[in-house]
Formats: structure tokens, sequence, C-alpha cells
């Protein structure tokens, strides 16, 4: 496979139209609110969300930290979607000195959330994404992708893929596309976003107000300076009003209006220079993307992932092939896979966030993810993960093998979905989890939590006017059809981990199905031993039974992945 299956839409790619700009000077949204932080749960979408977080903020003055029981009687939703939201809150923090962040599974409620964290998200729960783009070489991806699904839909006459797809063949946007649409998100919504953190001067009323610099850090949750993520410029040392602030002297507050007017000014040089680089590539030569290829060309070693500089690396287009990253091949601590097609991919390393989206009859192995995992319009993959929390969206025929620390979230119109505990190993597999913070004894992967099927975030989720119903979940997967997934070791790191075997004790029910299959193949070599044959008939039977796996090999495309895994 040659270089032009890198992603067409990496910013790693992408020409920089003014190389004398520091990209430390400009703001950046912080994505992981966006892409790991919205969720379908209606009595969240606020008419009036500045009006009803102002009122939230004042009933809550006194809990500077909000528990479960709290948060549920305040906003008047369940304890179980109260738990969910601290959890995902958790989740998507700037900080990981937050004591949520920090706290255990069975802390969480105990800790409880920062009030202005919380109204962050609470707030954001009213953005809504970015259309899906179109590909700009619909004619080269029209042949890669299944036809029509074997479903009529529920709510939907096109499935996942097909919704994504239809007519033009739509594609995740483009990373300077979503980066663009959520500062203007935040440019229009900033001046209410401010009044949620600032307080009134004593005796001036409420049309005074003044930003702290504590309150003014809990913009980190929302934007950021530099490119490097969390590791970037310190939110109150990037603003000239605090940055030369003396640590051991309270920062002088400063008026929420002089605040809005520096932010407006980040965010308007933000967009141009955005708008400049995607003008800059668009009239760039164009390449060919998600062709097909050879046996010859499909292997591991052909295929170059694209990072991001802002810590993502992006594995897009792969088709028909086997795909295989290590800790040292991946830029910054992000991963999205984005529409491959019938093919393997390994992704050995400890995580933060990954993102599957678009995929179809595709086996992927996410290492360790220790802040959240998103599955979304995907049909017949198999998604094998240790990750903290799981996300479900408008899948379909897949199966997921997992070993998750909360309850698996099932959100959109999923169809025909199977859970099945963890099933792999490889050697670094545990020094990956434990580094991400991902515990072995808690696997919650037969507990799935179902919200809705319209996902108010997204307009392509259904049509307007449709009112929503429950989710469908998962079912668990006949312990008769479970198998572990063996992962090769010949491209293991050049320092071999301590794990042998899965670090997550399986259910009785799988493992004894899985000691059954290994007594009867036991037997069944033990029967083909003590045969009374001559020699040549065994040898008879041997070559025979080569031959049909070989058959088999070639009929399930299996034998490519001997190719590609060779090859590298």
């Amino acid at each position: 496979m040659t270089d032009s299956t890198e992603p067409p839409s990496t910013s790693a790619a992408e020409p920089n139209p003014n190389p004398h700009l520091n990209p430390n000077s400009l703001i950046h949204p912080r994505r992981e609110p966006f892409e790991h932080g919205l969720l379908p749960i209606p009595k969240l979408i606020f008419p009036d969300p500045t009006q009803t977080l102002i009122q939230l903020r004042q009933k809550l003055v006194s809990h500077p930290r909000v528990d479960y029981a709290t948060l549920a009687d305040t906003v008047q939703i369940s304890v179980d979607h109260a738990r969910l939201v601290l959890d995902t809150l958790a989740s998507v923090l700037h900080s990981e000195a937050d004591p949520l962040v920090k706290a255990e599974p069975g802390e969480i409620d105990s800790v409880g959330a920062d009030l202005h964290d919380l109204i962050l998200f609470l707030y954001i729960q009213s953005y809504k994404k970015l259309l899906p783009r179109t590909h700009k070489d619909s004619a080269a991806v029209a042949d890669v992708w299944p036809s029509t699904s074997a479903f009529d839909g529920y709510l939907s006459a096109l499935s996942p893929l097909q919704l994504v797809r239809s007519n033009s063949r739509r594609f995740m946007p483009s990373q300077a596309d979503e980066e663009a649409h959520q500062l203007s998100y935040l440019q229009k919504h900033m001046a209410n976003i401010l009044s949620l953190l600032a307080e009134p001067v004593e005796g001036e009323g409420e049309e005074s107000l003044v930003l702290t610099m504590e309150g003014f850090e809990h913009l980190g949750f929302l934007i950021q300076f530099g490119e490097k993520g969390s590791e970037g410029v310190s939110l109150s040392q990037a603003a000239p009003f605090f940055a030369n602030s003396d640590p051991d002297m309270p920062a002088v507050p400063v008026p929420a209006a002089q605040v809005h007017d520096w932010i407006s000014q980040n965010i308007a040089s933000a967009l141009e220079h955005i708008t400049e680089r995607i003008s800059a590539k668009e009239n760039g030569p164009s390449s060919v993307s998600d062709q097909d290829v050879t046996m010859a060309d499909a292997c591991t070693s052909s295929i170059k992932t694209s990072p991001s500089a802002r810590g993502s690396s992006f594995i897009e287009g792969i088709s028909k092939s086997s795909y295989v990253k290590q800790a040292s091949d991946l830029k910054g601590s992000s991963v999205k896979v984005l529409n491959c097609h019938d093919s393997v991919i390994y992704i050995l390393a400890p995580l933060r966030y990954a993102t599957v989206y678009g995929c179809s009859d595709t086996t992927i192995v996410l290492g360790a993810v220790g802040k959240a995992a998103r599955i979304e319009h995907c049909e017949r993959v198999h998604v094998i993960t240790a990750a903290k929390r799981v996300c479900i969206a408008n899948c379909r025929e897949c199966v997921f093998f997992l070993g998750v620390n909360q309850k698996p979230l099932m959100v959109g119109d999923n169809h025909k979905l199977q859970v099945a505990p963890y099933n792999t190993y490889y050697s670094e597999l545990e020094e990956h989890m434990a580094k991400v913070g991902i515990e072995t004894t808690i696997n919650r992967w037969d507990d799935p939590l179902a919200l809705g099927v319209i996902d108010p975030h997204d307009s392509l989720s259904h049509p307007a006017g449709v009112s929503d119903v429950q989710a469908e979940s998962a079912t668990r997967l006949d312990p008769d059809q479970f198998t572990n997934f063996l992962i090769p070791n010949w491209f293991g790191s050049g320092s071999p981990g301590s794990t042998k075997d899965n670090p997550f004790p399986l259910p009785e029910a799988y493992m004894s199905s899985q000691q059954r299959n290994q007594k009867n193949l036991w037997e069944i070599k033990q029967l083909l031993r003590e045969a009374p044959l001559e020699e040549n008939r065994k040898r008879e039977i041997s070559c025979a039974l080569h031959l049909l796996f070989k058959d088999w090999l070639y009929a399930s495309g299996n034998i490519r992945q001997l190719y590609c895994l060779q090859g590298d």
C-alpha cells in the first residue's frame, strides 16, 4: 500500500500558511468534553441554560462539591443518571489533580464534582455536533463499503453507516472543521459561560461581574493554549491579567467584560488561522485515498499512521489489511480509527481516549484506554478493549469483548449488539492498564446502561418530530461462541512485559465453555495419535487437515493477516 492511504484530513499533513506564527499563542477548544462528554439525557438540555444554571449555582453555593443525590435532586434526574454525569465529567476533566479524577471507582460519590466544572459540563450539553463531511473522492470509496444492511431499521430506513454515507458518502468532519465549529460555539456562548463563573462586585450589583484567577482557571475545561493539550501552557499564565501574579498573594479579580474581550479576540485569531490553513490545503495537490490494495501490498510496514500535532493519531481508510501500532509508534495519547473496512487493527498501547467511527467488517484491538472509548456508526465489527468507560452509538451486528470498569453506555439506534468478557492479552497489557488506571478486579461488561435512541446533539440521528425511546441494549454472547483472540507475539515490542494471560477473570459459564473446548481438542488430538492406522495413512490425514485449514484461511480472509504480520 502506498502513502496515499494516509488520512486526508489530518492536521499533521496540512500546510501552515503562516510559518512564523507561534502555535503556543493560539487558543484551541478542548476536544474531550465535546467528543466524549455529551450525554443524550433530555433533562440536561435546558431551554435557557444560562438562567437555569445560575439558579442551580445559587442553590448549590453551599456545596462546593456535588454528589449523586444532590445533583439528582437539583436537576430532577435519576440517581443512575446523576452517577453517569459525574462518571462522564471525571473522564473529561482538564486537571489530573482534581479529586474526582483521582478517585477510585467507589469513591466518586463521596468525593463529588466541583460546582464550577459541573456547571460548565451541564452548559455544553446544548452543543450541536457538526454534520459529517462529504468525502472529496466518493467514487474511489464506493466499492469499499458494504451495500445495504439486512435490517429494515426502526426509526430510520437507513443503517448507521448508510445514514452517515448516504448519497454523497459522508465521513467524519475534518479536525480543522470540528475545531472551527467548537470555537464558533464558544465564541457565541462565552459571555454566558463567563457569567456562570464570575462573581458580582460587592455593593455594585449583578451588572459588575469580576472573575477571580481560580474562576478563570475553570475555563481550562473548555479552552487551552498550545498544541500539547493538558501539557500545554497554563490558562492563567497565558492571560495577560494573571500571568505575573505573585504566587504568594491572591490575584486581583478582573472584570468579566475584559476577560470576554480578550478571549473573543483570541478565538477570532484562531478561526482566521484555521480558515487560512483549510484554504491552503484545499488549494494544494489532492491525494487519492481509500484505495483497495493487493495482497502483496497489504502489510503493516507500508501503512502509516498520521499523528496530529495536538496529541492524536489517526488510522483512516484501511481496507483489506492488517495494521499494528505499538506505544512507541503513536504520537500523543489519543487514537481515532476512522472508516476502516475488512481489516484487523491492533493498537497495543496505553491511551487516554479512543474513537472508532464508520468501520465495518473489522476487528479492532484497543490496548488500554484510561479515560473513554467511543464506538460509533459501525457495522459487523469486533472491538476488544480494556477501558475505564465505553460508549457505543448507532452500531449494528457488532460484538464487544470488554474489560470495562464502568457500565458500557448504549445510545442511539443500535441493533443486534452483543457483549462478552475480555478475551485476549499481550505482553505489556497489565503495565499499560496500570499506567492509565484500569482495575482488573472490576469488569462491568454485562451491565450496559441504555439511554435514548435520539441524540439531541446530532441532527442526523433521526428525523425531527419522532418521539424518543430507550436505545436497544446488548445481549450476552453465548458462552459456546466465546473464543480467545490470539495476538501474535512476533510483533512484540523490544521490552517484553509480564502479562502471560487474560488479566480479567472469566465468568464461570465462559470458563467452563473454554475448558470443554480445550478438552474436546485434546481428545481429538489423542484419537488421531492413537488411531490404529499405518504411518502413511496418518500422514494423509495430517495433509488433509492442513489443506482444509489452508482453505479456511483463504475463505475467511485470515490468510491476509499472515502475509501482513509476517512481513512486518
